[in-house]
């Protein structure tokens, strides 16, 4: 990205942090639940309030609404998008090298970032306050072959880790940031090639997801440029490293299109924001 155009992402930025309102997401109560295949013509969404809210990076409305029933919770997203991207950093042979290279290919993926403190708190990769949450991320490639989220945990501290990022707060603070996925085995692993196969080769290897890594259902459909992303999930799971859900309590969260990890923008990717999201406006969950 050049200098004009992250001077406009900057301004953007602090634009949308200062018109920025809280919204509360009213789980409607149901008898007959969705079937999480991507769709949004369950019946259950029609008892549901819809809000509306915007992605911070790339402004893009978001279409959001939630239900529970059953001791399950269900929440449906619907975002525009052009293009469907269903591949993620395949693997190119380079004639040169003699090994395969990652490819541009970036996978369409969608975030829930669920707060794990008791109190309100900064969920922004330049809070001031240390914190843990409980990431639902949804991609189009290595998850929604199986039906689930990938189920992760974000733990943004003053203290370093391991594999942690450095981040460094409003305030000027140096924190470190690490995800860490919940207990279990994910939806995929790395796939490397030692020797010439073909040109193009997937960068990754799919099996069911097992433990806590598979509490979170999820399925992605994309139909005329937008995106419908259905999630379900028991109320309490009884994991640790899972916000537990109560209907008589409220529930801070934040959303973004593209991954929360902290990276620039890469403008050689097929999607160069891949990786550079981040939670817009705060938004609490309650129950009917």
């Amino acid at each position: 990205m050049n200098r004009m155009g992250l001077i406009g992402l900057l301004s953007y930025l602090v634009g949308v942090g200062a018109v920025a309102a809280d919204q509360t997401v009213v789980a409607a109560k149901v008898e007959q639940l969705p079937v999480v295949d991507g769709k949004a013509d369950d019946p259950a969404w029609s008892r549901a309030r819809a809000i509306k809210t915007k992605d911070l990076i790339t402004g893009e409305e978001v279409t959001l609404k939630a239900v529970y029933g059953g001791e399950q919770l269900f929440v449906l997203v619907q975002f525009p998008d052009k293009t469907e991207n269903r591949d993620h950093k395949t693997q190119l042979w380079d004639e040169a090298t003699k090994q395969y290279v990652t490819g541009p290919k970036r996978e369409d993926t969608f975030v829930l970032k669920w707060s794990m403190e008791g109190d309100p708190v900064d969920l922004s990769l330049s809070s001031d306050t240390p914190n843990k949450a409980d990431v639902w991320f949804w991609k189009a490639y290595r998850t929604d072959h199986a039906g689930y989220a990938d189920d992760k945990m974000d733990v943004y501290s003053i203290s370093s880790l391991p594999q942690s990022k450095k981040r460094l707060s409003k305030k000027g603070n140096l924190f470190y940031l690490v995800r860490l996925g919940d207990a279990g085995q994910p939806a995929y692993d790395g796939a490397i090639f030692d020797e010439f196969v073909q040109p193009e080769m997937p960068g990754f290897v799919f099996h069911p997801p097992t433990g806590s890594r598979a509490d979170v259902h999820a399925k992605g459909v994309w139909q005329a440029g937008v995106w419908t992303v259905e999630f379900g999930r028991k109320l309490q799971t009884g994991y640790t490293d899972d916000v537990q859900f109560n209907s008589q309590r409220r529930y801070q969260f934040g959303l973004s299109i593209n991954e929360i990890a902290g990276r620039d923008p890469d403008p050689t990717a097929e999607n160069p924001l891949f990786g550079a999201g981040e939670v817009g406006e705060n938004l609490t969950l309650t129950f009917e």
